[in-house]
């Protein structure tokens, strides 16, 4: 798909019923670009009523030409939010009023999601063990969910996380290119 393509199915994305975008001076504090071919970059203000707009532009540029389906899109979307989520918690807890980042980079056997942050970071190896999200013990525990889901979700999960905040990459590959033999 051209630079042109994805630009001309970006502009007919709207959020679900019940988002507004938030407008500053007549246009909106958020940004998607595409930024080269194969690649389209959101830049969302630290706010969850721009969740919608992630997981739609997201959804939809898995959806045109890239062979997922429909369940897999939806996993997706998932990962992608609880991603987003973090990220905006990240920012909001650590006082940080700067925008959050989503690149999204296809490539011809997998897509791959970046979320960037700037909040404070955290250690992933301190965060606490939790039953197993099928387990019936894991609804004693109202957060933590992010994390598994998106791990179980994504091919490929990986968090880079300092004092100047986190990034997360997660990787969902095509049908018919996993790593499993």
């Amino acid at each position: 798909m051209s630079r042109t393509q994805v630009a001309a199915r970006l502009r007919d994305v709207r959020p679900g019923p019940g988002v507004r975008i938030p407008r500053v001076r007549g246009r909106s504090r958020g940004c998607v670009g595409v930024k080269a071919e194969g690649v389209v970059e959101l830049l969302i203000p630290a706010r969850p009523e721009y969740l919608q707009l992630v997981r739609t532009v997201i959804g939809e540029t898995a959806a045109v030409d890239l062979g997922l389906d429909a369940e897999r899109i939806a996993d997706l979307r998932l990962a992608v939010s609880e991603a987003v989520t973090n990220a905006i918690e990240a920012q909001v807890m650590s006082g940080v009023d700067d925008r959050v980042v989503v690149r999204c980079n296809l490539a011809a056997e997998q897509i791959e999601i970046e979320v960037t942050d700037r909040g404070e970071g955290f250690d992933p190896d301190g965060v606490r063990a939790l039953p197993d999200v099928e387990s019936p013990e894991r609804l004693e525990y109202e957060s933590g969910l992010g994390l598994s889901l998106m791990r179980r979700l994504a091919d490929e999960t990986t968090l880079e996380t300092s004092v100047d905040g986190t990034a997360v990459r997660l990787v969902v590959r095509f049908s018919g290119t996993t790593d499993e033999t």
